[in-house]
């Protein structure tokens, strides 16, 4: 599927459909008509969730334990930072550039002074829905399509997209963080899938810490990106298998191969596209993409994460998807809300926390 991300570039998507103008044929002329009102063109309906690859599984078994809410935070380093956030904004640091991003859950006022915000080195202009496409702007000088990052002891590219977002998203350094543990802890080799991969910043993580990674996304331009990053930090012999494919078409195609995991990581978009056309509704395919995901864990699963952006729902929603979807196999089913709080302009304060999506996890201890 495609990695938009709800915040992210959508790959493919179908175009509006062409309306055919109607004509008489040459030299006659219209009748005399009364005029009819114009009506406002008719809403099409949505389309019906295609039937899915297979039934869902019931589970039997006791529910995994629980834990909510659970709030994982991020805060500032020397490559990332919030510095100030309000008035439906956010400015942050992007190692060596303060860039400035519409933000709609920034509702309160900011707290730092205009003229700090002034300063910003990129601003982004235009649709300031999380999928709109607009530009970016440089008061000081222009600046080039991507420049050199580190997070996690890995670098990448931040990248400037026509969908106002970086090429990292730095609210997932709880899971990363998480996971980088995991792999460097179990004294045994770790298989990492990473779904909805993007720029595989994760997947370099997960591949420094000793990780095998298979790494999915539907977007080639993605995988190009990712493949990029790999180069930058000379991460190349690094075991990581690049799938440009339908995350759900790899994923129905592992269980059917018998493939296991030890880590899934999982962040779908709210609608998507893939290369073929294949459509992505989260709430339509949500459940059967979670239940084949726990058949390709193997069983020795060390985790389970899903994140969600940007979707009209509680944590609950999908805390208690992850519950039934992990009936029998133990563990804690932990879920929330990643948040960053704000740092200030030197990394020193701490201001107010910024929610950008909602989590849901399975760990097996």
């Amino acid at each position: 599927m495609v990695k938009d991300k709800h915040r992210r570039p959508k790959s493919g998507l179908a175009a509006p459909a062409r309306t055919q103008a109607h004509s008489r044929p040459a030299g006659k002329a219209s009748p005399a008509a009364t005029p009819k009102p114009a009506q406002a063109p008719k809403k099409e309906p949505r389309p019906a969730p295609e039937a899915p690859a297979r039934p869902l599984m019931r589970r039997e078994g006791e529910k995994p334990a629980e834990r909510v809410p659970v709030i994982l935070e991020t805060a500032g380093s020397d490559q990332y930072r919030l510095i100030d956030s309000g008035a439906g904004e956010k400015l942050e640091q992007y190692g060596p550039y303060r860039i400035v991003r519409p933000e709609a859950q920034a509702l309160w006022q900011r707290s730092l002074p205009a003229a700090l915000w002034d300063k910003a080195d990129a601003l982004f202009t235009g649709d300031t829905d999380e999928d709109g496409m607009g530009r970016w702007k440089f008061p000081k000088a222009a600046l080039g399509e991507t420049w050199p990052m580190q997070l996690l002891g890995v670098d990448f590219h931040g990248r400037f997209t026509a969908f106002r977002h970086v090429g990292v998203f730095p609210e997932q350094l709880a899971h990363w963080s998480w996971m980088k543990e995991k792999v460097e802890t179990a004294g045994r080799p770790v298989k990492v899938l990473n779904l909805f991969g993007y720029t595989g910043v994760a997947s370099l993580i997960a591949a420094s810490a000793g990780a095998e990674v298979t790494h999915v996304d539907a977007s080639k331009k993605a995988i190009g990106w990712a493949r990029e990053n790999q180069a930058l930090g000379r991460m190349e012999k690094l075991p990581i298998r690049w799938i440009c494919e339908d995350a759900m078409k790899f994923i129905q195609r592992e269980e059917r191969r018998g493939s296991k995991y030890d880590i899934i990581l999982t962040d779908p978009p709210k609608f998507g596209r893939g290369p073929n056309g294949e459509v992505w509704h989260l709430f339509d395919h949500l459940p059967l993409m979670l239940d084949i995901c726990r058949e390709i864990l193997s069983p020795k699963a060390i985790g389970l994460v899903l994140t969600a952006y940007s979707i009209r729902a509680s944590f609950y929603s999908i805390h208690e998807l992850m519950r039934e979807t992990m009936r029998g196999a133990g563990g804690t089913v932990e879920s929330g809300e990643l948040v960053i709080r704000e740092s200030g302009p030197d990394g020193g304060q701490a201001g107010r926390a910024l929610s950008t999506s909602l989590f849901s996890r399975w760990i097996s201890a």
